[in-house]
């Protein structure tokens, strides 16, 4: 294990500051969607304009971090993190009282822009102070945030719509902002030790982000994670309407039935966490691969030889988050490594090809136009590919080091 010399803040603090910022997006994302077919009806619209206000957001979050991160390597992480914030809470105001679909595209495309300074600056702070496996141990409580938004959230998403409407899931949002907001003003001192406003000069954005890309070392756990954690997005779009439409869940019951993903992937990680006590991150990353496949595997059975019912659907679904959670730690960690000068460029990079995997997986189980086929083919492909893609850079970067030795 390799710590930085005197970090800003102790692990505690780095943890749940982390874990905060990293849960505005997915929160921001998924707390809405058991509302999505009550907003068609609201503003009597179609279920593929309320789908794109999903989709709008996934674009605003994931093209944003490719400028957020770089943002933070040049004028620091404290107040690259709360101008987003404020950019955040003005546009969930606006979603608040968005009279109709058009308004609503707006606010959530605005949304994603403001949201997307969680994911980078949360794992930039822990690139800032800690490596080894005492960063893969926080990665393990950040990365549960991440995923665990878009699981818990559509359960309070769904409560609140059914006890008061879906504009107060939006106030809710505000509230979450705000406190984040001041959380990093009071709690969040700056980090980046390497701050340099050359960073964000085009010339130097594309260098850096050119080493990011033709660097085996830091693409292979990457595009893992973004096939297999934007997989996790990618359903957050689908599930409503196949548990909904399909299976015949109400909004409440929707919500309160995703809690089978959530607690799935609380179990892995506090299984992980245990595990990380005893072995090696990198040991993790088999059993999780295994575990995602298996479950990919069973969704592309099961939901073309059965009707579709709760447990059909959600099994694989609770599997496959259980395993994704075995994974995480140390591919957040292992990415960042190598680039400390940095690591604002590549945590951005990695939560662009999360969220870009979201989008992809959304927008290609839209064009089948039946969410459930979508479902057992979609979903079941995006981690086989990322899977093959990270053993065969793998095997590259193997080769390359025998080769030099």
């Amino acid at each position: 294990m390799t710590v930085a010399a005197e970090p800003a803040m102790s692990t505690r603090r780095t943890t749940i500051l982390g874990a905060a910022l990293v849960a505005i997006g997915p929160i921001t994302m998924s707390l809405y969607t058991p509302a999505m077919p009550q907003l068609a009806v609201d503003f009597g619209t179609s279920d593929a304009l309320i789908k794109l206000t999903l989709t709008t957001y996934f674009a605003g979050f994931a093209l944003t971090q490719l400028v957020c991160g770089p943002l933070s390597d040049a004028f620091g992480r404290k107040p690259v993190a709360i101008a987003f914030l404020v950019l955040y809470l003005a546009s969930t105001v606006l979603a608040t009282l968005a009279p109709d679909v058009t308004w609503m595209l707006i606010a959530r495309a605005l949304q994603g822009v403001g949201a997307a300074v969680g994911v980078a600056v949360s794992r930039a702070i822990v690139r800032d102070q800690y490596t080894g496996q005492h960063s893969a141990r926080i990665m393990n409580t950040i990365g549960t945030m991440l995923a665990l938004g878009p699981a818990i959230s559509p359960t309070i998403g769904g409560i609140i719509l059914e006890v008061f409407g879906w504009r107060e899931i939006f106030i809710c949002m505000l509230l979450y902002g705000a406190a984040l907001m001041a959380a990093v003003i009071a709690f969040q001192p700056e980090t980046n030790a390497f701050k340099n406003v050359t960073n964000i000069h085009p010339e130097r954005l594309a260098i850096n982000y050119m080493t990011l890309l033709s660097d085996r070392k830091f693409m292979a756990p990457s595009l893992l994670l973004g096939l297999c954690l934007g997989n996790i997005y990618a359903m957050a779009t689908v599930l409503p309407f196949v548990l909904i439409h399909d299976v015949g869940l109400t909004p409440a019951q929707f919500g309160v039935g995703m809690m089978m993903q959530s607690l799935s992937f609380i179990s892995g990680t506090l299984v992980t966490g245990r595990l990380l006590k005893y072995f090696d991150a990198e040991k993790l990353v088999p059993l999780g691969i295994v575990g995602m496949l298996a479950a990919s595997a069973l969704m592309a059975i099961l939901l073309r030889l059965y009707e579709p019912s709760y447990l059909i659907v959600m099994g694989p679904v609770g599997f496959f988050a259980f395993s994704l959670a075995f994974i995480l730690p140390a591919n957040f960690t292992s990415a960042m490594r190598d680039f400390p000068h940095i690591a604002g460029a590549s945590s951005s990079m990695m939560g662009f090809m999360q969220f870009g995997g979201g989008i992809l997986g959304s927008l290609l189980i839209a064009s089948m136009g039946d969410p459930l086929f979508g479902m057992s083919t979609i979903i079941p492909v995006m981690p086989l590919v990322g899977v093959i893609l990270y053993f065969l850079l793998g095997m590259k970067t193997k080769d390359a080091r025998a080769a030099a030795e």
